[in-house]
């Protein structure tokens, strides 16, 4: 649930980091999600967009409701999630000194996973006498334009487009040890008014991270986080642009179960290698409360 989203949206699609992405659940359960995130760093545009020395701060505030599901039997889920973004991007445009603020909402967010392989739905009886195996999960991410959006603005907090995510992830346990590993790609729809009415076409972005867990307890973990995401080039009016992405990012992720109903989680990545988009340094925090009201 940790999601750090900057607030350039064509960057920010592969950046992710997410352990546990599809740990199971007991049926039924609500979970509301409150997530605060800093993301301080430089920003690369495409060499021939006519901007130097470019740098951002971002805060982002996220608030996700998931709802456990049983689908034939399987764990399921399906979550909202509404970003709330403010920013600050300055450097030289045109070799001019600029400086740019942005403040609203960001492109909600709708994902619906389920485990194919190792986890059966459970109750919260079921599910406390469980051992982790092997698991085997796929989720559907769903980006609707949203967000708030200026045509005459390069830098928008909507992507003014539908992105869609389909991904698959593996997990297995080995004592108090997990290893993940993640593979998915966005596809975007067309942005028909971009730039006071142009059209702007991007390539898929592919990705794939990988999580190596250790459990201290049945309440407690710390994870090291990595990424690595390829693609995006953008056209714009036919005209291509060399802004493919080829970038990298490693971080760590520490979870605490305060209770059967509260939990906390922080996070911390940064770039290992950026070519495009946004090198950020992100720390996030969340608060997760669950009750089981049918």
């Amino acid at each position: 649930m940790i999601l750090a989203l900057p607030l350039l949206p064509t960057w920010a699609s592969a950046q992710e980091l997410t352990p546990g992405a599809y740990w199971p659940l007991p049926v039924p359960v609500n979970i509301l999600t409150i997530v605060y995130s800093l993301n301080v760093g430089d920003v690369a545009f495409d060499p021939a967009f006519p901007a130097d020395d470019s740098r951002a701060t971002i805060n982002t505030m996220v608030v996700a409701y998931t709802r456990t599901l049983s689908i034939a039997g399987r764990s399921a889920n399906v979550a909202l999630q509404l970003p709330v973004l403010g920013g600050h991007v300055e450097g030289l445009y045109q070799g001019v000194p600029t400086e740019r603020e942005r403040f609203g909402l960001g492109d909600a967010r709708l994902t619906f996973g389920v485990n194919l392989y190792g986890a059966q739905a459970m109750t919260r009886q079921e599910r406390a006498s469980w051992k982790m195996r092997t698991l085997v999960g796929a989720s559907l991410t769903v980006a609707s334009p949203s967000g708030q959006y200026d045509d005459t603005q390069i830098i928008n907090l909507g992507s003014n487009r539908w992105s869609v995510k389909p991904e698959i992830g593996v997990s297995r346990a080995a004592g108090r040890w997990i290893v993940e590993a993640m593979a998915g790609v966005w596809l975007f729809t067309d942005n028909a008014n971009f730039s006071d009415g142009h059209l702007r076409e991007q390539d898929p972005i592919a990705s794939v991270q990988a999580h190596v867990w250790y459990r201290f307890g049945p309440t407690m973990f710390l994870a090291a986080d990595a990424n690595f995401y390829r693609g995006g080039r953008t056209t714009v009016d036919g005209v291509k642009h060399f802004d493919v992405q080829r970038n990298a990012r490693v971080g760590w992720t520490f979870s605490w179960a305060l209770d059967q109903r509260r939990s906390l989680r922080a996070s911390f990545s940064r770039g290992a290698y950026t070519t495009i988009g946004g090198d950020f340094t992100s720390i996030a925090v969340a608060y997760n409360y669950a009750w089981a009201r049918d």
